[in-house]
């Protein structure tokens, strides 16, 4: 069996059998955790040989690569399906120590990992809508699983936001296969320069639209924090460090890869909207005091920084865009896991994801942050810089105060006041294992920045051969 399919193998059958079974006994949590793992260590070694070797490639039933089902991993797909795993890996690893209280979320979390798994190595543009929609079933399906009137109206808001975000999406896949009359994405990188001008840009917009509505990439923010917050921490923490990774992929993969011409004529719109998200992100954050509140906008701002990267564009802005983007996964990851535990290891934890947020070093955010003001300087942009700085500035203040509300002030005198069960051994395992991880990119990023290099030149170079 081909490697690339292994990840693909694993998860699918196991998502079927977790789906007949009570979720909220140990053993088949448990079960789940083991296929993801086993995953997560499959597309490490992947990733390892796609570094070593080149991009790979697998054409189902050994037809033709625009008539088979294609997968193609590279750089760009490899490292966001191992950092989506390994988050949706701890996320549902701290869930199942807790207590899985709806017994589908092992089998969800595990058809997400399947869809998000399948989007990234595929290299057909249908395969990836399909993947696409599963997990962002998925995700509805884990925002209404606990049941509730919070919980249903949240769901029910990201449903008719899917609908949207899916209807806007297959016109644009319609779009492009009617320009190219192929979907595989090689073919179609090739073939989309003597495209119509016009209608390649309506076409880019829609895929922008489509992913901005989906991902809730501002302006179409709107529905992102009442779910953030209806939802339980783990699973918060799994929208916010591998779902919402789909937006950073996406822009990346069709427009520095399949549209670059169209990505360069709107770099300009893409630094405007991601400065005022930025903006915008952070000041709601400021505003706010419930910590999970805080984070829901501060997921808002964290995407104008991928914005900004991929408008400033060539190897640094999208060697950047690639980096910061593995970085805020993780720290949202972390910041969401350990927002609701207790005690001083937990607290020290939750401070190295708002030290890493805020670009503190020695953190895995100090180097995203860097390569965002890298690319800044690279491309000449002073107010680049500045927005940079201030944006960093911004999110030392939102992320100290909640700091200083829910673990600092008397008890009488919080806002919000923090969960009252003692957080286990386990749940503070978890959480201290990803602040291990981001420390151990701020002190030793050579692996992290060599991975966006590489994942930007990939880019450049299909771009270019178009």
């Amino acid at each position: 069996m081909s490697l690339i399919a292994l990840p693909l193998v694993i998860l699918w059958p196991a998502a079927i059998l977790l789906a007949l079974l009570d979720g909220r006994r140990r053993g088949p949590g448990m079960l789940a955790v083991a296929a993801l793992a086993a995953s997560f260590a499959a597309l490490a070694v992947l990733l390892a040989n796609v570094v070593a070797d080149g991009p790979q490639d697998l054409v189902a039933g050994g037809w033709a690569a625009d008539v088979g089902i294609r997968l193609r991993v590279d750089a760009l797909g490899g490292v966001f399906a191992v950092v989506s795993c390994g988050v949706l890996l701890a996320a549902l690893l701290q869930a199942v120590i807790t207590g899985v209280q709806a017994r589908v979320t092992p089998a969800l979390t595990l058809f997400m990992a399947l869809g998000l798994t399948g989007l990234f190595l595929t290299g057909d543009i249908f395969s990836f809508y399909v993947f696409f929609e599963l997990s962002m079933i998925s995700a509805y399906a884990l925002t209404s699983a606990r049941g509730g009137g919070r919980h249903v109206s949240a769901a029910f808001i990201f449903a008719v936001v899917n609908l949207v975000g899916s209807f806007l999406f297959l016109i644009a896949v319609g779009a492009l296969y009617r320009a190219t009359g192929t979907l595989e994405m090689q073919a179609v990188a090739e073939r989309a320069a003597p495209i119509d001008p016009t209608t390649a840009i309506v076409i880019a917009i829609t895929f922008f639209v489509a992913f901005g509505i989906k991902l809730g990439l501002f302006p179409f923010h709107f529905w992102l924090p009442s779910v953030y917050l209806a939802v339980p921490p783990h699973v918060a923490a799994m929208f916010a460090g591998a779902l919402a990774n789909i937006g950073a992929y996406g822009l990346l993969r069709f427009g520095a890869a399949i549209l670059p011409s169209e990505l360069a004529l709107s770099a300009g719109a893409l630094i405007a909207i991601g400065t005022v998200s930025i903006a915008y992100g952070a000041l709601q954050a400021i505003a706010r005091r419930d910590t999970r509140e805080v984070l829901a906008y501060s997921s808002i701002g964290h995407a104008g920084y991928v914005l900004v990267a991929i408008g400033l564009g060539g190897p640094v802005g999208l060697a950047a865009a690639v980096i910061f983007s593995i970085a805020n996964a993780l720290n949202k990851t972390l910041l969401f896991l350990a927002s609701e535990l207790r005690g001083r290891l937990t607290a020290t934890a939750f401070l190295v994801g708002a030290l890493s947020v805020a670009g503190v070093p020695p953190t895995a955010g100090f180097f995203g942050k860097a390569a965002l003001f890298e690319a800044g300087i690279d491309a000449g942009s002073i107010a680049a810089v500045v927005l940079l700085f201030v944006g960093g500035a911004l999110s030392f203040v939102y992320l100290f105060q909640i700091y200083q509300h829910d673990r600092w002030r008397p008890r009488a005198e919080r806002e919000r006041e923090m969960p009252r069960g003692h957080a286990s051994r386990g749940q503070r395992s978890v959480a201290l294992t990803v602040a291990a991880v981001v420390l151990v990119l701020g002190l030793w990023p050579e692996p992290l920045l060599a991975i966006g290099e590489h994942a930007a030149g990939e880019l450049l170079a299909g771009g270019a051969a178009r």
